[in-house]
């Protein structure tokens, strides 16, 4: 048992009993504990800290990229060459078993810190009465029984049952999605309430918004709300990206065949032409070393980091390079709503009075947008309805906007920073308007009011709160400038009720006009004799930019599911306006709860809007859709995110308004905090998935190529063609120049009308397969009879081999052209120059294969010889009749599939 829980000081569902019963059951009082007794609890169950992670050694870290069969073949066949003396052959195997490793470690970047990143939203200090007087504290020290004091802008240090709790609302948006502060008092909450609804508890890592209160520590550390998420993501499995599981079924597969056929090779060369040992094994060797794509690793690696830096360029930051790829076939993307498919910045959209309906345009708190009346502005001169309403809801106001970094912001709480953004929409200052006394917002009352000297003399009590507390107060209503009616209160609760199930939150306005001396404002100068002005509708809008990436995602066979802990009126109303579900149903936190796993899976494939969801019903909601066989991407700004977030197939953090453990526990960080982003990220993953399949396409004929030419040469008594470095040096040269350039290619036409890739789909698909055949019989065929043909003309043999090479790096360097485009033909001269890279390639690739030719060290190390000028014809020739051939093939396979379609 962790030391966190300690049975003496667990409370089975404190928030949903009385407070005084919690302080009895945790054997504490109102004036704290005393300095013997927190210490004797502090032994008993730690620091109030979170647990640090165990991690991996850097040595682990390294030797794990050497965990591949492919790459035990390798060392295998170094270890071989090693005890038949062949030194070189060994030095350069091992340099490229080495070389693969230190990419992989490198590609790694940082390591996971999720953990750390909740570590750090813990509060530092703590007010807590200890011996009967207030102190300030390490949070770390606080135990259970602990008394804590809480003010306006504090960060919870533990979670804690209120005892006393004055105008206190807390911003929990981390832990439930909530745009809102919460309103916090001291009752019991029901036994099932979720986090969201517990107003009797406060929770560790939220913050202070407004108002005070006191509360006992009920839990600290890990057995805390934030340190179950803790430990829900450090134990939380990642599954194997699409790429990785397809990279290791094709490494099984082929290692499978390197080593059977090796085996086969060996036997047939000792039975058909008795072969020496030591001559068969280097032939195995040159089979096995020909047969493994060793540039395939650095090219894959290679591939993804420029398809990171592109994509860093869209404002998408990219903490895992396979994670890139993944995008690519994602099928389900799940988003929270607040602040990434919505802005997280209240707006007011509609104002209702007794003459009319008007509504308001503009986004979040730029004061920037008009007011219209039937389309047409409308202006507070002309409109006396709407300037009463906007007066009370910019004066009886405490909070302020402003603009800071280009972005505009509120100090205080959103609600009233919209009401603010409205009134500066409306052209209304309010700033000569003196306040002489004010009721503030209660949770019980919830409203406030103020009284106000009013320019031009007089004095006003203005009140704005919730409409249904404000209509009881209310005896008339407004009805012309100066003219009252009597309340209709049928009329304003069905336009409450309309905005409602619009997913708006409503507020109401009413005033008073009192004597000018009138010096002091209580509850009860708000009585049945206030004048009811009208309600305002708010919303979080929906981005705009969202709405239309939402529509590409869908046109690209992807489903977009909003998961939220927000009110399911509220989730429907912005489904309806992005086009997620069908904006008549949501699925509620407790039907997840009662849910089956079994239930969970059809709820996932029936529903795309699920609301009040808690961490553990995102985390079994990303479950539910992977063992559906989807490929998810979770988009997420709140702690509350992070655990299903790191289980996600690509797990998505907000950069602005993300918190440290979202982006931790993230392969991907949006810089903008825009769904567009992610968008744009599936397009870039699908171009650098082709352009993955293109350098396959592009290295395995080389592979066949040599395997095909030591097969040959065993299977009919011949003098090997190609050692195994000489084969070494074509996989890394080709590898590394001409396939590189497959990396810099431009997205194929109507990337994101396709629908995405089947998860179990094969990475080479039947017409692949066959041209990897086609072209590897053309180049081996090719190899194999330039080196009979120059044997039996009397070449020395160092030469013949050195022609053999050049054959097959040419035959690569003409069938790269080929490889750039599946289908489409190649022959075209607007699309020869589209990739500068793959010339450039070209070039470098020329300038390597003289030195291999001509430099004395690499004859030395590879047994290359130096060649005439017209030895380099025929390499040349056979290069340009490859891509001919290739071409014809391409037409042929197009016209037959032209004809199925």
């Amino acid at each position: 048992m962790s030391r966190h829980s300690h049975p003496a000081f667990h409370i089975e569902n404190p928030h949903a009993l009385p407070a005084d019963e919690v302080l009895r059951a945790i054997e504490s009082r109102s004036e704290g504990l005393s300095g013997d007794e927190a210490a004797k609890r502090l032994e008993a169950v730690g620091p109030n800290r979170l647990p640090a992670p165990p991690r991996d050694g850097l040595l682990k870290r390294f030797f794990k990229h050497f965990n591949d069969l492919l790459i035990y073949i390798l060392i295998a066949a170094a270890a071989v060459t090693a005890l038949l003396q062949h030194w070189i052959d060994t030095g350069v195997i091992l340099a490229v078993v080495l070389i693969n490793a230190i990419i992989g470690f490198l590609q790694e970047g940082k390591a996971e810190q999720a953990l750390e990143g909740i570590r750090k939203m813990l509060s530092l200090h703590a007010h807590a009465r200890r011996d009967g007087e207030w102190a300030e504290l390490e949070a770390e020290a606080l135990v259970p029984g602990d008394i804590v004091r809480l003010r306006s802008g504090d960060r919870v240090p533990a979670d804690l049952r209120l005892i006393e709790a004055v105008n206190l609302r807390v911003e929990e948006s981390a832990l439930t999605g909530e745009s809102v502060p919460a309103d916090k008092n001291t009752e019991p909450a029901a036994m099932e309430a979720g986090v969201g609804d517990r107003h009797g508890a406060a929770y560790s890592g939220t913050m202070v918004a407004a108002g005070r209160g006191v509360g006992v520590v009920i839990a600290t550390g890990a057995a805390t709300e934030l340190g179950r998420i803790n430990k829900m993501i450090a134990e939380v499995e990642t599954l194997a990206t699409p790429l990785t599981r397809q990279m290791n079924r094709f490494g099984k597969i082929l290692s499978v065949v390197i080593v059977g056929m090796a085996g086969l090779l060996f036997v047939a060369g000792r039975l058909l032409h008795e072969f020496s040992t030591n001559e068969l094994f280097l032939a195995a060797i040159g089979f096995a070393v020909a047969a493994i794509p060793e540039g395939l690793p650095a090219i894959l690696t290679i591939t993804l980091a420029l398809g990171v830096q592109r994509m860093a360029r869209r404002n998408v930051i990219t903490r895992k390079l396979n994670a890139v790829e993944t995008l690519g076939s994602v099928t389900v993307i799940c988003s929270d709503k607040t602040g990434t498919l919505t802005r997280n910045e209240m707006t007011v959209r509609h104002v209702v009075t007794r003459t009319g309906s008007y509504d308001v345009s503009g986004e979040g708190y730029q004061p920037e947008g008009a007011i219209t009346l039937d389309g047409r502005e409308a202006a507070l001169d002309r409109h006396p309805d709407l300037r009463a309403l906007v007066e009370v809801m910019a004066v009886c106001n405490d909070s302020d906007i402003g603009e800071e970094d280009g972005r505009w912001k509120v100090t205080g709480e959103p609600t009233e920073g919209a009401l603010r953004a409205l009134a500066r929409k409306a052209g209304f200052a309010g700033d000569d308007y003196e306040r002489v006394a004010v009721v503030p917002f209660e949770s019980e009352n919830k409203f406030m009011a103020t009284l106000n000297r009013v320019p031009g003399g007089g004095a006003r009590i203005l009140l704005k709160g919730a409409p249904d507390g404000l209509l009881d107060r209310c005896g008339r209503q407004l009805a012309t400038e100066d003219s009252t009616e009597d309340l209709d209160r049928a009329f304003w609760e069905r336009h409450i009720e309309e905005l409602s199930d619009r997913g708006m939150r409503v507020l109401g306005a009413a005033a008073r006009d009192v004597d000018t001396g009138t010096g002091d404002l209580s509850l009860e100068d708000l009585g049945g004799e206030m004048v009811f002005l009208g309600v305002v509708g708010i919303v979080d809008p929906p981005r705009p930019e969202a709405i239309e990436a939402i529509k590409i995602c869908h046109t690209a066979g992807i489903r977009v599911k909003m998961i939220t802990g927000d009110h399911a009126g509220t989730a429907k109303a912005v489904g309806r306006e992005m086009g997620i579900g069908d904006g008549e149903h949501a699925v509620t936190g407790p039907e997840l709860e009662a849910a089956s796993d079994e239930d969970l899976r059809r709820l996932v494939r029936e529903n795309d809007i699920f609301a009040r969801t808690s961490p553990e019903h995102k985390l079994r909601l990303v479950q539910a859709l992977q063992a559906n066989g989807e490929v998810v991407a979770m988009t997420g700004d709140g702690v509350n995110d992070a655990p299903a977030l790191k289980r996600a197939d690509v797990g998505v953090a907000m950069g602005i308004k993300g918190t440290e453990a979202t982006k931790e526990a993230a392969e991907i960080v949006l810089a903008d905090d825009n769904f567009t982003s992610i968008e744009r990220a599936v397009e870039e993953g699908r171009t650098i998935y082709d352009n993955l399949r293109k350098a396959i396409l592009f290295i395995m004929p080389t592979n066949g190529a040599e395997s095909l030419v030591i097969l040959t040469a065993v299977l009919f008594g011949l003098v090997l063609p190609l050692t195994p470095v000489q084969i070494l040096w074509v996989n890394m040269v080709t590898a590394v120049t001409l396939a590189l350039a497959l990396a810099f290619e431009p997205a194929e036409p109507g990337v994101m009308t396709r629908p995405p890739r089947k998860p179990g789909a094969s990475i080479l698909g039947g017409v692949f397969l066959w041209r990897i055949g086609f072209v590897s019989a053309l180049i081996g065929g090719a190899t194999i009879a330039v080196f009979l043909i120059e044997r039996r003309l009397g070449g020395p043999l160092e030469q013949v081999r050195t022609m053999a090479v050049n054959t097959l790096v040419f035959g690569q360097m003409f069938y790269l052209f080929n490889s750039r485009f599946f289908r489409e033909s190649s022959v075209r001269p607007g699309l020869l120059f589209t990739n500068r890279a793959a010339w450039l390639a070209v070039g470098a690739l020329l300038v390597l294969q003289l030195g291999f030719v001509y430099a004395p060290f690499m004859q030395l190390w590879f047994g290359s010889a130096a060649l005439e000028w017209r030895h380099w014809l025929v390499p040349l020739g056979i290069g340009a009749a490859v891509f001919l051939l290739v071409e014809a093939e391409k037409a042929v396979i197009r016209r037959f599939e032209d004809r199925a379609a």
